[in-house]
């Protein structure tokens, strides 16, 4: 089964050093899972502040500066992985660098017939 973790953390959590370090224990985990066939994806994001949202009501598109919500941890990266079941993804969220400072939350990927492969 397909798991998304989503890693929340505040922006201001780690300084520049730390978070290279971050990174680099990432791509190592990133390592790990890839070779035991449980890696789809992954990516860091960039700050909050480089964020557009986008609504459409009553037909109208309605865009705007930053997140969605304000809130205190905000959305830094993901993980897609391939997981046994919800105990296994949560082995593996624990393994994320950043959940020594953040929050993973872990979602279930529903699989939608027609999409396509990438």
């Amino acid at each position: 089964m397909k798991y998304l973790l989503l890693i929340y953390l505040e922006e201001n959590a780690l300084s520049q050093t730390e978070r290279e370090e971050c990174y680099v224990k990432s791509a190592q985990l990133t390592q790990q899972l890839n070779s035991n066939g449980q890696y789809l994806a992954t990516a860091p994001l960039h700050p909050v502040a480089t964020a557009t949202s986008v609504r459409v009501r009553d037909g109208k598109s309605l865009v705007t500066d930053g997140p969605f919500a304000e809130t205190r941890e905000q959305l830094g990266g993901f993980f897609l992985i391939n997981a046994q079941d919800l105990d296994e993804a949560i082995a593996i969220a624990a393994r994320i660098p950043a959940v020594q400072v953040g929050t993973v939350e872990i979602r279930p990927v529903i699989e939608v017939a027609d999409l396509p492969e990438h």
